[in-house]
Parts: structure tokens; C-alpha cells; sequence
């Protein structure tokens, strides 16, 4: 697997699982069509039509792509961690039970952890 080179911000929160401040991501506001892909590897990791707005900081989704993120116990015992499935780059956290959409889930993911490629773009 070819991993893309980053940037010293990008490589804080993918490989040292920072967290960029709230209402600084590109992402945050970002509504077009299209597919958000890990930017480390370029897996696909979600779809534009499972982005909400919560209101957090950050872009948040109530679904994934089927075994793109996989999920474990943060380092502080209490939130779950999302990260890429195929490199293990840190998206942030998932959060069930806030009832923002039918789905009562919001991963909550940073916008450097992420590319988008928009569906005028794709194939």
C-alpha cells in the first residue's frame, strides 16, 4: 500500500491522533456531493449523503462504508476511536445515542484526516 506523503499538521492528527481545533476543518461546512477518502491511503471511508450538520466543530456522520473505519477504546478508557481500516490513520471519535439523526450515531472526524473527491470527479 502507497501511503501519500503529509504535511507536519496532517501527520499530528493521523499519526499522533491529535484533534484540529472545532470550526477550523474545511469539512466542517461542506456539503457537495461526493465521497470523503482517508488521506493517508486513499480508502474510501464516507459517502456525502451520511454527513449531518451537528453542530460540534467537526464534520460528523451518522454511517460509514461498510469495513472502511474500524472502531476501538481510546487511550482515555471512555470514547471509542475510529481510524482508517486499511492504514490505521486517526479519524477521530464515534458517538451512539445523541440522537442527531435515525441512526443515533455521529462519527466525528477530523477534516485533515480526510480528502474529498467529488461526485463530478469520480470514476
Amino acid at each position: 500500500m502507497q501511503l501519500n506523503k503529509l504535511t507536519p499538521q496532517e501527520a499530528h492528527i493521523i499519526e499522533q491522533k491529535g484533534t484540529e481545533p472545532p470550526f477550523s476543518g474545511e469539512f466542517n461546512d461542506h456539503f457537495s456531493d461526493g465521497t470523503y477518502v482517508c488521506r493517508r491511503c486513499n480508502a474510501q471511508l464516507y459517502r456525502s449523503e451520511d454527513k449531518f450538520h451537528s453542530g460540534c466543530g467537526w464534520p460528523s456522520f451518522d454511517d460509514e462504508i461498510p469495513e472502511a473505519v474500524k472502531r476501538s477504546l481510546d487511550t482515555d478508557g471512555r470514547r471509542i476511536e475510529i481510524t482508517c481500516a486499511a492504514c490505521s490513520a486517526h479519524l477521530g471519535h464515534v458517538f451512539e445515542g445523541e440522537r442527531y439523526t435515525e441512526k443515533n450515531t455521529r462519527h466525528c472526524v477530523n477534516s485533515l484526516s480526510m480528502k474529498f473527491i467529488g461526485s463530478e470527479n469520480a470514476g
